[in-house]
């Protein structure tokens, strides 16, 4: 029963410090991202493969060495 009386109020605590760090980053702007996701995808660039290199051969259709 020790045990519980030190526990809880060091969860309330460490919850109460997650809430004011949750609450300072909104206050700091820092969950803003008007040019967030949503439309990077939309780039006629984007793709989900590396773009090969401009200097010299692309690796990927070599056979690996052995």
């Amino acid at each position: 029963m020790n045990v519980l009386a030190t526990l809880i109020p060091v969860s309330l605590l460490l919850g109460g410090v997650g809430l004011a760090a949750f609450f300072w980053s909104l206050k700091d702007r820092q969950h803003d991202d008007p040019q967030g996701d949503a439309a990077r995808i939309l780039e006629p660039d984007w793709d989900d493969r590396p773009k090969p290199r401009q200097d010299g051969p692309d690796d990927s259709t070599r056979a690996p060495r052995t």
